[in-house]
């Protein structure tokens, strides 16, 4: 089925708009994966093809946070099976589940991430007050079993789903750990790019992947992500959440209806 060249231009916009939201704010995914669905692909299949193609978007912001990983060696090594085994999970699950399922969840999903995105301005300043209180403990650098749980089932969520997943993973180092921000912040980025790479390289086998789509949509959103880095200074993060979270709403209610 032909679906146009207009539903390339849209998932190319989408892409570009997500790109750079995620530099400004978080919850491209609520941007791409409403769009695909809207443009004729099925859920799962819009979620999957989203899922590969903002992989490298998490690639390039480890990259930008390389410097704050320095030191971290021991909690990395530590953390990163934990999530490439839950993002295998999740996505054999995605995989697994039936088109049923997976429209059921969709809505469920999509309100939590609306939800992490609401609290993502106070995840970060728990953050800032634990690291404040701790002056910069390093004892927290091997992670414990209550973490390793924790980014393992954080994984699985982004496996399957993930939007909302950096909030998540940031919640969880910092309510586990005693580190500062910065660094804490540069982890969260790497396990979120190992969880959608080990996801993406798994579901590149399965028959949900739309290609051209990915195709369109990663270029669009690298430059998106650099227009964002732009504008950071310009544009209110705040104001985007709440447009981001009013459509976010809007989509969960028109599965439901």
């Amino acid at each position: 089925m032909s679906l146009g060249a207009f539903s390339y231009v849209f998932a190319g916009l989408a892409g570009f708009a997500a790109g750079a939201v995620n530099a400004l704010a978080g919850g491209g995914t609520l941007i791409t994966f409403p769009v695909l669905v809207g443009i004729g692909l099925p859920p799962i299949r819009a979620n999957v093809t989203n899922l590969i193609a903002l992989t490298p978007g998490y690639a390039s912001g480890t990259f930008a946070q390389r410097d704050d990983l320095a030191g971290q060696a021991r909690r990395v090594r530590a953390l990163i099976p934990v999530a490439a085994a839950g993002g295998l999970v999740g996505s054999i699950v995605l995989v697994l589940s039936s088109a049923h399922t997976f429209r059921v969840a969709v809505p469920f999903l999509i309100v939590l991430s609306c939800a992490l995105l609401v609290v993502q301005g106070r995840v970060r300043a728990f953050v800032a007050r634990r690291e404040a209180i701790l002056a910069g403990d390093r004892r927290g650098d091997r992670p414990t079993p209550p973490m390793l749980v924790g980014v393992f089932l954080a994984a699985v969520y982004g496996g399957y789903f993930g939007a909302g997943l950096g909030i998540m993973l940031l919640a969880l180092l910092g309510l586990f750990s005693e580190d500062r921000l910065p660094r804490l912040n540069a982890v969260k980025q790497a396990l979120s790019f190992v969880i959608s790479l080990v996801a993406s390289l798994f579901l590149a086998f399965s028959s949900h992947v739309s290609w051209l789509f990915v195709a369109v949509i990663v270029p669009t959103s690298i430059l998106g992500a650099f227009v964002g880095g732009k504008v950071v200074r310009v544009v209110h993060p705040t104001v985007l959440r709440v447009i981001i979270v009013a459509v976010g709403l809007a989509v969960a209610i028109r599965y439901w209806v």
